[in-house]
């Protein structure tokens, strides 16, 4: 099958009679391969790697680097699916050449495209990127790298003055270029309005049913994090709770000597053990 491009995913509108995108995130070759395998469109290696794989408490603590670093690991499984790379806080707010050349960056590392968050405020940092020929995802609504502005985790655009920027913010992003938009943590009403005022497609996350694709993040779709559940997320897998099973048999097997088994062992052949004058024990142990 064809590999998935950005201007593929541009065109991917369900009112225009597209099938509905599905993302993901992943950070690594084999969440990149599972992800692939499956038959989704888009891998995002989204900065919600801080949290679900480098253990921090929020996005905000990732770097450029540590984003390079995942994104190559991903791009390395060779996927069919887009790759987009998430820019993380700071990598696209101080200067347009720095956030070009941080944009650039993750492209060297394998990124297809990268992903910002902000509505107008951000269209020169677009119009940057774009410009070095490098496709840009636009992300609206609920932007986690804007948590303390936001005073936490909380759905945006219920009140009419907000739910009418959003719109705005989206129809800008699309005149500046974007090729598909993110909507995360709005009401469904809201992502409905927006997704029908842009001929992008939209991403929802915590969106609703009216986008054109849904994402969800690795960890949360199969169950590896299982700390905390929004209400956006359905799991489709338990693989902590498998994995955490199976490592507890593994110890048991360790501690009571039924791990490693026999044939689970390498020998020496009966040359080999006489050289070394096992020949009789050798002999012994494997007639017992």
């Amino acid at each position: 099958m064809a590999k998935i491009t950005a201007p593929s995913v541009r065109a991917q509108k369900v009112r225009a009679g597209a099938e509905p995108l599905v993302m993901v995130t992943a950070y690594d070759a084999p969440g990149a391969r599972i992800a692939d395998e499956a038959g989704v469109d888009i891998v995002l290696v989204g900065d919600s790697l801080a949290m679900v794989v480098l253990g921090y408490d929020d996005t905000l603590q990732v770097t450029v680097d540590d984003m390079a670093h995942h994104t190559a690991a991903v791009a390395r499984a060779k996927p069919r699916c887009l790759v987009v790379g998430d820019l993380p806080w700071m990598s696209y707010h101080v200067s347009l050449a720095e956030t070009v050349r941080n944009a650039a960056t993750l492209v060297r590392a394998g990124a297809q495209a990268v992903k910002l968050e902000g509505g107008r405020k951000r269209l020169e940092s677009i119009a940057a990127i774009i410009d070095a020929e490098i496709p840009v995802m636009g992300h609206l609504g609920l932007t986690p790298q804007s948590l303390h502005a936001f005073g936490g985790f909380k759905v945006q655009g219920r009140e009419r003055d907000a739910a009418l920027e959003l719109v705005d913010d989206a129809v800008a992003l699309e005149e500046a270029g974007c090729f598909s938009i993110v909507l995360e943590g709005i009401p469904d009403e809201v992502a409905r309005m927006v997704t029908d005022a842009v001929s992008v497609p939209t991403i929802g996350i915590g969106a609703g049913p009216h986008c054109d694709g849904q994402v969800l993040v690795f960890h949360d779709l199969l169950g590896i994090e299982d700390r905390i559940t929004p209400k956006f997320v359905r799991r489709y897998g338990s693989i902590k709770a498998d994995a955490v099973a199976a490592m507890a048999d593994f110890a048991t097997d360790v501690r009571n000597g039924r791990f490693p088994a026999d044939a689970e062992s390498y020998h020496l052949n009966d040359a080999q053990a006489e050289a070394l004058g096992l020949y009789g024990a050798a002999a012994a142990e494997r007639s017992a």
